[in-house]
């Protein structure tokens, strides 16, 4: 298995799929994360491939529970209040190192995963080719006696169930439901397969840069969708959501000066994602609504 893994996507759908062969889950509000045990450590994976273990020291030293050679794909998340909270989890991914150290300490973070991409078990190895159900049932094994912080997502083959959930769950940070046929392999780096449903008529965008100043940029520039894309610059941010955006972006590492549909931005590296109205990049620029 060769690393970064490439992970699977989720096209969005209307509602729910019905029929034969569904399984749904419930969609968190976290951060993208494989995570591998390796014979002597844990190493985690942003979804873009960065590693960002120093990011998330508290699920590593969990992870040290797991056995070696397992890979788990899975969300990053941080609980407040009852609920999950994203904006936790993205100034964590974004921040620097020891301030990513010092939120830990006050919000620690869960991991809740929902696939095993390699099972320890050398006679299994690799299960991506293997169907849904058998890898539920492969993970959901390796997890039981493994307790919190890392977790399996619940899922069910119940539509009915994953429709209350989808209602009902809303207030506790659960963005919308992922549903996956129960006989199909993991599909890595694709976006088909799997779709979700979510609650906002949104899509998702990663911060590739920002203009302006740091702690109050006047535009982001994006790669919109779940696998990216050109830059796109933003309209204009909200004073709030800028100043909310630049409490993230404060402890970005900078790469340099780019440029962007002929504007020049501050290019950075950081995993922040943020949400943009559906088809506003269409006849005009892309309309940010919140961070992700």
């Amino acid at each position: 298995m060769e690393f970064p893994i490439k992970v699977a996507l989720a096209q969005a759908v209307p509602v729910l799929p019905e029929g034969p062969g569904w399984w749904y889950e419930p969609k968190l509000d976290g951060h993208r994360t494989v995570l591998r045990r390796t014979d002597e450590s844990v190493v985690l994976y942003a979804r873009s491939g960065r590693v960002v273990t120093q990011h998330w020291m508290d699920l590593a030293v969990a992870g040290m529970e797991l056995r070696p050679g397992t890979v788990l794909d899975g969300e990053a998340a941080i609980w407040r209040d009852g609920r999950l909270d994203f904006a936790a989890a993205q100034s964590r991914a974004a921040s620097s190192v020891t301030r990513a150290r010092a939120l830990a300490a006050r919000y620690p973070a869960s991991y809740i995963c929902w696939d095993v991409l390699q099972h320890p078990d050398p006679a299994i190895g690799d299960c991506r080719s293997r169907p849904y159900t058998e890898r539920r049932a492969l993970l959901l094994d390796l997890l039981a006696d493994v307790g919190p912080p890392i977790q399996a997502v619940p899922a069910t083959d119940d539509r009915d169930v994953a429709v209350l959930w989808y209602d009902a769950l809303r207030e506790q940070g659960i963005e919308g439901i992922v549903c996956k046929r129960g006989g199909a392999s993991y599909p890595s780096g694709q976006r088909r397969g799997w779709v979700k449903v979510r609650h906002a008529d949104t899509v998702d965008a990663l911060v590739l840069g920002f203009t302006g100043p740091r702690l109050r940029p006047h535009h982001l520039v994006l790669g919109v969708g779940d696998e990216g894309g050109p830059a796109r610059v933003s309209a204009r941010l909200e004073p709030v959501l800028a100043a909310r955006v630049g409490e993230v972006l404060d402890g970005a590492v900078v790469v340099g000066e780019r440029r962007a549909e002929g504007e020049p931005y501050t290019r950075v590296e950081t995993d922040l994602v943020v949400e943009v109205l559906a088809g506003s990049g269409r006849h005009g620029t892309l309309t940010v609504v919140r961070m992700r």
